[in-house]
């Protein structure tokens, strides 16, 4: 039975947490999108996007890397905005990141039901799913180093196929491998690489800002890390090298092989790529590589929601039920929770497809970018609140670079893009209100719970002097 005297256990190793890192954010939006990115904008104009999101995302996990280095708990930025700016912040934080999660869970799941479709077009969609959702659920109820363990593998999965592609792509490029495309002179067909010009570069800075969410899972798994002082700063330092290599060699690469007029959402690049240099099987190759990338968001999906759920609910932020843990160090009451709402939007997606699950889908969209303006936010307080009180800057473990510059920057990109999710909804022949308002919906919820919480509690903004630096 579940016992409140347990605790989180420190069960994730160096080497699951440094795949946690490398594999948070590789997944159809790299496998998939990717083709959609050098349609719209032409090889240069992705390029540029993912280069842009992919030095706020560095700044934003420098950031989060040297508050979680210093204060390793599983509830991440939620219990940082609660200890170093306002609970009501860490309410509406830990809240928005869960149910971001919860949602993702069944959009991972009906994704794995079409992926399957593939290879068994005769069986029911909703089997895979509650396949898929057992699976994921058993992992995260026996403990954290078997949702470490999975995620090791699964990650290590898509990191060696985007080594493999890499390899094979520059191989085309320079003729060694079958393809009559050698060189980059895909990068001056048409209008030059970047096709639509700036409208079409804006447009992929929000799908690259997707692509990249995960990235800050390494902050709630720094709650279970066996020694976090050693361990967090060397898996944040391989992000930056998977941001250039895996993000911009993949574009690079693709772009060469792919004239952007070819390239679409509806096949995987990598598996146009695979066919031209003549590799057999390649689309079954690459819906069983994206099969992985899903169930791996799923699973961490499941993990992140649940630390999330049991961290808010010993800050006191949610109902102490969730804080209880099994002897195993799983919060399996956060886990059930969790679960059931899943299946709820899961079961949304195959009732409500074009109504109800597409306002969800948005919702959990728009969450991931508030979470990120939250790192933000609270490492800026951090390092305002530990000078304050007379610390060294010299005497933490890890330090992010550029402050506060970084911090910042990342911080105005974030708002960019949160203010920007409308923008394809508005053409030259009107405004698309139903898709305006969804892009949005984001918004008005974390509001709702940030004043909500305020109103109730009469919170206000923690001083300097205030803020609780200590961690036990």
């Amino acid at each position: 039975m579940s016992n409140e005297s347990h605790d989180l256990k420190r069960d994730l190793k160096a080497r699951h947490l440094n795949m946690i890192a490398l594999g948070g954010s590789i997944g159809t939006g790299i496998f998939l999108a990717m083709g959609d990115t050098l349609h719209q904008a032409g090889p240069g104009g992705a390029l540029l996007a993912y280069g842009l999101i992919g030095i706020m995302v560095y700044f934003l996990i420098t950031s989060l890397g040297e508050m979680a280095t210093y204060m390793p708990i599983s509830g991440s930025f939620s219990s940082y905005a609660t200890k170093f700016i306002d609970p009501a912040l860490g309410f509406a934080l830990g809240w928005n990141y869960w149910y971001n999660w919860a949602i993702t869970i069944a959009a991972e799941m009906v994704a794995g039901s079409l992926i399957m479709k593939y290879w068994f077009p005769n069986i029911p969609g909703l089997y895979w799913s509650i396949l898929f959702l057992t699976i994921i659920v058993g992992l995260n109820f026996l403990s954290a180093k078997a949702y470490g363990e999975s995620e090791y593998w699964f990650a290590g999965i898509k990191v060696v196929t985007i080594i493999v592609f890499l390899i094979i792509g520059v191989l085309m490029i320079i003729g060694v491998m079958g393809s009559d495309d050698v060189g980059f002179h895909n990068y001056f067909i048409a209008d030059g690489p970047f096709h639509g010009g700036l409208k079409s570069v804006f447009a992929i800075f929000l799908i690259a800002g997707f692509s990249f969410q995960g990235t800050e899972l390494i902050g709630v798994a720094a709650g279970e890390s066996e020694n976090p002082e050693k361990t967090i700063p060397k898996a944040i330092k391989s992000i930056f090298w998977r941001i250039l290599i895996f993000y911009l060699g993949t574009i690079i690469v693709l772009g060469a092989i792919i004239p952007f007029t070819q390239a679409s959402v509806y096949q995987s690049p990598f598996t146009m790529v695979f066919e031209k240099a003549g590799i057999a099987g390649a689309a079954s190759l690459m819906n069983a590589v994206i099969l992985t990338s899903v169930l791996s968001a799923g699973n961490s999906g499941m993990y992140a929601s649940t630390r999330m759920l049991y961290s808010m609910a010993k800050d006191g932020l949610a109902p102490k039920v969730f804080a209880k843990t099994n002897n195993r160090g799983v919060p399996v009451n956060s886990l059930i929770l969790t679960t059931l709402v899943a299946s709820a939007c899961f079961l949304t997606g195959i009732f409500a497809e074009s109504t109800v699950y597409v306002w969800l889908v948005s919702a959990s969209g728009l969450a991931g970018f508030i979470a990120w303006v939250g790192i933000a936010i609270c490492h800026y307080r951090f390092r305002k609140a530990y000078v304050h009180q007379g610390h060294d800057i010299k005497d933490l473990k890890f330090k992010a670079k550029w402050y506060p510059f970084g911090p910042v920057l990342a911080l105005i990109m974030c708002l960019i893009i949160i203010l920007g999710q409308g923008y394809s909804c508005i053409t030259p022949s009107g405004i698309d209100w139903n898709s305006l308002i969804a892009s949005y919906i984001g918004i008005p919820l974390f509001l709702a719970l940030y004043l909500g919480y305020k109103l109730k509690h009469k919170s206000k903004v923690v001083s300097l002097d205030e803020v609780d630096l200590t961690f036990d």
